[in-house]
């Protein structure tokens, strides 16, 4: 090959000399000089011999090229050996493992050779590694975990999680999706016979205070009364039940949809207008929320506060990322990160207007939020949760009569039955103990006590009926300083195990004096509230902690025998509930559209990655999207259809699509299904009217076996059905119309 000797040949001759120029001064004839070698522009010289030379100048130009190939020769290059400076019949293998076989004159280059051989190449002086015990102290580990976080936050429970799901980011968090074992059947018995528990602190947070009134106009301009109650609700608005609705932009409805949110009122205090408000978003859904929140409330003025994550992440910077020294760890605040994934270190978490004098506050990972579903989550809370003592409520500023009664009510749960038998959305406030201190040795799993519930069946029939008291629903968690003592005051597990080794009986309960107690908040979830089937399945309750103290409660929970679920339990929760699951069901909101771009994205990545011939053919099948659902499109062809037909005048413009949430007007189509009468023409054009581009939510129940893929079409002459959600099983799926 021409090439590959060229290449061997340009190896050979890469120290020896190319050109050699002796430049000729007062020389008329040859100005230039004499030339040998390669020209540099690549002329040719002239193949003449001279007419005549000096004879001085032309044994200058030869010492020179002398002096180049002695100089090259002498040195070797690349993996030569000095033994290769010797002739061809004077080489011998054995002169390079024994050094007197070479001529006296090689043997110094020789030595020298070898020992640089055997130190190895020159490499720069590194810091001495530690050993990984010195690696795995407490101190080294958590600014090893701020690094890690830099991009993607952690859960307080993350490395719980991480040791026995898969770990996946999604909006700025890393979170856990599935389990590593097989528990998909398992977690749908838990949630229909006992308990599956569920981490939500990655859920936003957002407090709203100030007067009553300007509150309540304000987010008057975000909802509508079409769609449901609204902040203003009675039942809401003295803080004993939790809200649902849905947002929208500021006088766009039925336009402009943003997500859902749940919201809590904190109870009125007597003769007091200022109020307290929390408002619960999805994390997609905070960048599209809160420049909206800001823009009703007037709230400008950006109020930044230095919290714990924002130092210890400006002190992680200052770190070097590969070797850290010793002292400096000793130095530096080991301080766990607890701040929030969707904001940028140093951004304002509070903001205030002096016209409407409302504070907006950013609480994100300020509260641990858990979330318990299954028929027996009040008597796992029951069995794992002890209210305090009055000598731990002193650090948390609770009345100790109203204490009583919460304890009271909490203690009657345990005669309830199901937790579906409690009203939807009651609301309890409690302050408990340390439930480390009452941690079993063993773990075990909580079965309803029939003898208690018989005994206990007058009281628990009161609380079904009745329900929470609305006084029973304050918590000193609403206090900013009281949550900030209590994290601060937590019993360290070195602490903690101290204690437990000087108690004389193992496994019994750990008495501490001084610990300060714990104000929670306990959230009823009403589980299924639509269609006739199974209602109240799914219900549970969400439990609200202070931040730091996330695992001083998940281990007492997951040793009473619950079933930890993940992402992917949130959505098969929402779909056994034939309810609608943000942002994957909402594709009007801008998280939806979002969502539905990057999940298209993600499929046509998986279907590229297949050859040619094993990818499906989706224009054979006539499948115009196989990877979203275009509800624009589909919404376009319909107005052109209907406009061919006559029935109704030319559009103006397009028509953008909303998904239908008018509570009367999903009622009328209710009755029109459920009734044997047939809908008058005059009726439903004038529905469609009113309702122009707006898409259903129905649910499909197939008669045989098999079910529809995700994205699949069912269509009919007057009606077409996209499956946007996976379907439950083989008779039911939801899907979206």
């Amino acid at each position: 090959m021409p090439g590959a000797k060229e290449r061997m040949r340009e190896k050979k001759m890469k120290n020896q000399p190319r050109s050699v120029q002796y430049s000729s001064r007062g020389q008329g004839s040859q100005a230039s000089g004499w030339v040998r070698g390669h020209q540099a522009e690549g002329h040719r010289y002239s193949q003449d011999l001279p007419k005549h030379i000096t004879a001085s100048f032309f044994a200058g130009a030869r010492a020179a090229e002398v002096s180049v190939m002695l100089k090259a020769v002498s040195k070797p290059t690349g993996s030569c050996q000095v033994f290769t400076a010797l002739p061809k019949h004077m080489r011998r293998r054995a002169m390079s493992h024994n050094t007197h076989r070479l001529p006296l004159r090689l043997r110094d280059a020789a030595l020298r050779l070898a020992e640089r051989s055997q130190r190895g190449p020159e490499k720069p002086p590194q810091a001495k590694s530690r050993s990984r015990r010195a690696r795995r102290r407490h101190t080294h580990l958590l600014l090893e975990f701020n690094r890690r976080q830099r991009r993607s936050r952690w859960l307080e429970t993350h490395i719980w999680h991480a040791k026995r799901f898969h770990m996946q980011n999604s909006w700025s968090y890393r979170l856990p999706h599935t389990p590593t074992a097989k528990s998909y059947r398992a977690s749908y018995r838990a949630m229909d016979t006992h308990t599956l528990l569920q981490d939500l602190s990655y859920f936003c947070c957002l407090e709203l205070q100030g007067p009553e009134e300007q509150i309540l106009r304000a987010l008057s301009q975000l909802t509508s009364k079409q769609t449901g109650p609204t902040f203003a609700a009675s039942v809401c608005l003295s803080g004993a039940r939790v809200g649902r609705l849905l947002l929208y932009r500021a006088g766009q409805y039925p336009h402009g949809a943003l997500g859902p949110v749940e919201f809590l009122w904190r109870p009125r205090a007597p003769e007091c207008t200022h109020r307290q408000l929390w408002i619960w978003i999805h994390p997609a859904l905070k960048q599209d929320v809160l420049p909206e929140l800001q823009a009703v409330c007037q709230c400008c003025e950006s109020v930044c506060e230095v919290s714990a994550s924002s130092s210890a992440a400006a002190v992680d910077e200052l770190r070097n990322r590969k070797r850290k020294c010793t002292a400096d760890a000793a130095e530096l605040p080991a301080k766990r990160l607890l701040g929030d994934g969707t904001r940028a270190v140093g951004d304002p978490v509070r903001w205030e207007s002096a016209d409407t004098h409302i504070t907006i506050s950013d609480l994100t990972m300020e509260i641990v939020r858990f979330r318990l579903i299954g028929p027996l989550a009040h008597l796992v809370l029951t069995d794992t949760l002890h209210a305090a003592n009055e000598e731990a409520l002193r650090g948390v500023c609770v009345d100790a009569d109203l204490h009583q009664q919460q304890r009271d009510v909490f203690t009657q749960l345990r005669g309830v039955c199901s937790t579906a038998e409690l009203p939807a959305g009651c609301v309890l406030g409690l302050t408990v103990s340390d439930p480390r201190l009452t941690l079993p040795q063993r773990r075990g799993k909580t079965v309803p006590d029939l003898q208690h519930i018989s005994t206990e069946s007058s009281h628990a029939r009161d609380l079904t009926l009745r329900g929470v008291p609305a006084h029973c629903s304050q918590s000193a968690l609403w206090d900013t300083s009281v949550r900030d003592h209590v994290t601060d005051s937590r019993l360290s597990e070195q602490e903690l195990n101290r204690v437990r080794s000087d108690v004389l009986v193992p496994g019994s309960a750990v008495c501490v004096s001084g610990v300060c107690a714990v104000p929670l908040l306990l959230l009823h979830q009403p589980g299924r509230v639509c269609g006739q089937e199974r209602l109240r399945w799914g219900s549970g309750w969400d439990l609200l902690l202070p931040k730091g103290w996330a695992m001083a409660f998940w281990v007492p929970l997951v040793y009473r025998g619950v079933r930890v679920g993940g992402l992917h339990m949130s959505v098969k929760h929402a779909q056994f509930m034939a309810q609608p699951h943000f942002p994957h069901d909402y594709p009007d909101c801008p998280a939806g559209e979002r969502c539905q771009s990057e999940q298209e994205a993600e499929l046509l990545e998986k279907f590229k990655r297949r050859p040619p011939s094993k990818r499906t053919n989706y224009v054979k099948h006539g499948c115009v999207a196989p990877f979203r659902c275009p509800w624009q499109q589909l919404v376009d062809e319909w107005a052109e259809l209907v406009e061919l037909g006559g029935e109704t005048q030319s559009r103006a413009g397009p028509v953008q699509f909303t998904v239908l949430r008018s509570v009367s007007v999903l009622r009328q189509l209710s009755a029109w299904c459920s009734s044997a009468s047939a809908v008058t023409p005059a009726a439903a054009a004038a529905l469609h009217q009113e309702q122009q581009g707006a898409l259903l939510w129905v649910r499909l129940r197939l008669l045989g076996k098999g079910r529809p893929e995700l994205h699949a079409a069912v269509c009919d002459s007057s009606v077409c059905v996209r499956v946007r959600a996976a379907p439950l099983s083989s008779s039911d799926t939801n899907a979206g119309v």
